[in-house]
């Protein structure tokens, strides 16, 4: 009786792991053999986890690294594991905070004085939750600002630069979460309420959203740009979940746990990024999502062109642009 009640149990966790986690095997992209020498790549969030294991790959293939993130002393440690685990020196910090709209002008400002290239844009930091009301100083929700609005901002503001070193790419680290979005919470007024914790699931909508309106935009210009989901990843991310009642304490352990049996390491989580970034034979598929080093079917939102329209318009608007 107990095998019986079990068994069905143990399925539903095989399957799980499969189905978040792009599968029990992960690419590895030791085989792509691009070297990077003369290039360079800007990395949202390249202190930790799949941002930091991506400036270690680019590093070591030779591209000048350029990390943008909060923290100045996780900062200075990150650049320095880079450097050692990279055999590069050639890694470097600039401040930047997606949720501070004047930050993210700044740190593009100051791209624009020191860099004379950007061959490789990764929009990777992202937050899952704030707390609760938490907003940016211009009303917006705080995930929503952080994982979209901010991005959007600062791939507009180094578009130009991008543009000059085609071909060039820019890579938006989502995740399969957006496909849990549903049309009844398709709002994307910067300004709306918070709606039963979607908001991380619409911010990676609003990435593939941008992905797909901007590839359209791009056409011609010798720049692609992919969206990816990178995973269900080992990383310290959450531990930052804090459990305020006993609902989110099940939760916590309960997710903790499904990583530590399903989940890839944060190596394994960023192969994804480098194949989108790397991979030559991609470059007819710019605007696409992708998942395990491939092409991922996509959900019923993301082939709503209106809806990604629309989403840009508010983006534009958001940010002044």
């Amino acid at each position: 009786m107990l095998r019986r009640i079990l068994a069905p149990f143990f399925l539903l966790i095989l399957y799980a792991g499969y189905y978040f986690n792009g599968g029990f095997y992960r690419q590895y992209c030791d085989l792509i053999t691009a070297t990077l020498h003369g290039k360079t790549a800007i990395i949202t969030g390249g202190n930790a986890g799949i941002g930091k294991e991506t400036a270690i790959d680019f590093a070591h293939r030779g591209a000048r690294v350029i990390i943008g993130c909060r923290n100045p002393k996780k900062a200075t440690e990150a650049v320095k594991e880079i450097q050692r685990r990279s055999l590069s020196s050639n890694v470097v910090y600039i401040p930047l905070e997606l949720s501070d709209q004047d930050s993210v002008r700044e740190f593009a400002k100051t791209i624009l004085k020191q860099e004379s290239r950007i061959d490789y844009l990764i929009n990777n930091a992202g937050i899952g939750k704030s707390a609760k009301g938490h907003r940016t100083k211009e009303g917006y929700n705080m995930v929503f600002a952080v994982n979209h609005f901010g991005h959007f901002l600062l791939t507009m503001l180094l578009l130009d630069r991008v543009k000059k070193c085609a071909p060039s790419r820019i890579v938006n680290v989502s995740s399969i979460a957006y496909t849990f979005v549903k049309e009844g919470d398709l709002y994307f007024t910067p300004k709306d309420a918070e709606g039963k914790n979607i908001e991380y699931a619409r911010s990676k909508l609003a990435n593939v959203l941008f992905t797909k309106e901007f590839a359209r935009q791009l056409e011609g210009s010798g720049v692609t740009t992919y969206s990816l989901h990178p995973g269900a990843i080992k990383s310290s991310i959450i531990e930052k979940v804090k459990a305020t009642n006993q609902l989110s304490r099940i939760k916590y352990w309960f997710y903790k746990g499904f990583l530590w049996l399903m989940g890839s390491d944060e190596r394994a989580g960023a192969q994804t990024t480098i194949y989108c970034a790397l991979e030559e034979s991609i470059t007819h598929l710019s605007g696409r999502y992708f998942d395990n080093c491939r092409v991922a079917k996509e959900s019923k939102l993301f082939h709503d062109d209106g809806l990604a329209k629309k989403l840009w318009d508010v983006s534009c608007q958001a940010t002044g642009l």
